[in-house]
């Protein structure tokens, strides 16, 4: 299996990449060997509106390709970045056909918590995803939790991501 992050915050190395790098785990952990591609698009952000960029196609390819990918962004004004924005509007209407995707949504305020479920999913299943899980929002005054609120969303989500992996494995071949 092959998970794939994307990060969609606009400061590098973010907190929003640590969380979703730990759902990756979680992720890993259940579904068996994995290999894994983290994508920060602040670094490509300069090429992001540029269409014929190769590096960005690139990229896009790679999580097209990707088993299970991570969509990880910031709560800004109770939605997605423009940053993730710019990147997803690159693929077609199902461009994610055959990727199972797991929205995670990061926040200052529990008053966004439905975000990636209102905002998010909604964009990845106009994408072709298949979203089996439960978004995850994560409040950023609670990174001292991460293990702990990260493996309560991996155990809720457990046979949904088991049935995923063996579906992925399935169509695969």
């Amino acid at each position: 299996m092959n998970i794939t992050v994307v990060v969609g915050n606009p400061n590098p190395r973010s907190r929003t990449r640590q969380i979703a790098e730990a759902v990756a785990d979680a992720v890993a952990a259940i579904v068996g060997e994995t290999t894994r591609t983290v994508i920060d698009l602040i670094d490509v952000a300069e090429m992001l509106f540029d269409s014929t960029n190769q590096t960005v196609a690139a990229l896009n390819e790679t999580v097209a390709q990707s088993d299970f990918v991570i969509i990880a962004t910031p709560t800004y004004k109770a939605a997605y970045t423009g940053l993730l924005k710019a990147f997803l509007d690159r693929y077609d209407t199902n461009g994610l056909a055959n990727v199972v995707a797991i929205p995670v949504m990061t926040g200052g305020s529990p008053a966004h918590a439905l975000a990636p479920d209102t905002t998010l999913r909604p964009l990845l299943v106009e994408l072709g995803a298949s979203v089996p899980t439960r978004s995850l929002y994560f409040l950023t005054a609670q990174m001292q939790q991460l293990p702990e609120i990260v493996q309560g969303w991996a155990d809720v989500n457990r046979a949904a991501l088991l049935g995923a992996a063996q579906a992925r494995r399935v169509a695969r071949g």
